[in-house]
């Protein structure tokens, strides 16, 4: 199916569930106004809106390709939400959070994906291997896999963690241009033997105009947070940061084969 261009939904959060006591970005179940749960992730966490510009772009890319990745919204927190929540370190991340926020469409049910149970084809596990590979998603490993199964499909999750570049903005064209060396932990590196085939066919795919129309969904109010820049200059460089992997991808492809070859 081809990709249909994102419009993300804005919902209001209107009830806090409860919390997924997972990492120390304290994420949670929350109910929206448009009686829909989400995995809310929180501006006021851990890496804060960082975390949630890497969720946002990384989910997109995926979904762009064809992957499978939860409805992502932007979930809208009031001052006066949480104030009658007891537990004061949840009270202080929802204090943090008033604003626009980012949350996932919540998988009722769904299973972690243990691939000793579930095996996968080895072009799907090569597309996400080649995924992570892009946009340095350290956080695909056999101990946390972030990939459910949810009505017998895989579906991918929590993308937080890449982008990774964005925490030394000073350095970001020669970051640009490394191999993905973490790759030797990935979870599905055994099973991905068709890395070139995915390369040539997802490089094509990922045009400037495309990674443009992703990047700009990043809401400014989430990039002024960032150092010194305008939201645009900041736009641009995630930008070219993606153009640059994308037209180097056979350089983190090696990478991804070797290490793959260090373990068979």
């Amino acid at each position: 199916m081809p990709y249909k261009e994102p419009e993300i939904r804005t919902v209001n959060v209107t009830r806090y569930v409860t919390p997924l006591r997972e990492g120390g970005s304290l994420p949670a179940i929350a109910e929206a106004d448009d009686d829909f749960l989400y995995v809310l992730k929180f501006r006021g966490a851990g890496q804060g809106v960082k975390a949630l510009i890497a969720e946002l772009i990384g989910g997109e890319i995926a979904r762009a390709l064809g992957l499978k990745v939860p409805e992502i919204v932007f979930a809208e927190l009031d001052t006066a939400f949480g104030r009658t929540e007891p537990d004061e370190e949840i009270q202080d991340l929802l204090k943090a959070s008033v604003g626009t926020n980012l949350a996932l469409h919540y998988l009722s049910g769904a299973m972690t994906f243990d691939p000793v149970v579930t095996s996968l084809a080895a072009k799907l596990a090569s597309q996400i291997v080649w995924l992570d590979c892009l946009i340095t998603n350290v956080d695909r490993t056999a101990r946390n896999t972030n990939m459910l199964i949810w009505n017998k499909e895989l579906w991918l999750i929590d993308h937080g963690a890449a982008l990774y570049f964005h925490h030394s903005w000073q350095n970001w064209k020669e970051h640009a241009a490394k191999p993905f060396v973490q790759v030797k932990d990935h979870v599905l590196l055994p099973f991905a033997t068709e890395l070139e085939l995915v390369n040539r066919e997802y490089a094509s795919m990922l045009t400037e105009e495309l990674i443009s129309r992703i990047v700009a969904l990043v809401p400014d109010s989430w990039l002024n947070d960032l150092q010194e820049g305008t939201p645009q200059q900041h736009r641009e460089v995630y930008t070219q940061y993606l153009l640059t992997r994308i037209s180097l991808s056979a350089t983190f492809v090696k990478e991804a084969q070797d290490a793959r070859n260090a373990i068979i």
